[in-house]
């Protein structure tokens, strides 16, 4: 098994996004692993691996709009089945 199970992917869409800001909140709450959070101002590509992905969702949507969400399975994916 994984130590961290689901891959979360998303965007978000806001105004006055801090790329820097949203990284180090993100290592300091919550535990996972190859976290990305990328992008300008307005908006930033986040990828993390967790197994609290709701936290994370809940967290980045209080910044701004969030879309394009994707969150995977990867122990499932592990063991040849649909994540």
């Amino acid at each position: 098994m994984l130590e961290f199970r689901y891959d979360t992917q998303l965007l978000i869409e806001g105004e006055n996004l801090d790329e820097d800001a949203i990284y180090d909140y993100i290592v300091e709450n919550f535990k996972g692993d190859s976290l990305l959070a990328v992008g300008d101002d307005t908006l930033i590509k986040l990828h993390y691996h967790t197994n609290e992905p709701w936290d994370v969702m809940k967290y980045c949507a209080s910044l701004g709009e969030i879309f394009d969400i994707v969150i995977e399975d990867m122990d499932r994916q592990s063991r040849g089945l649909q994540g």
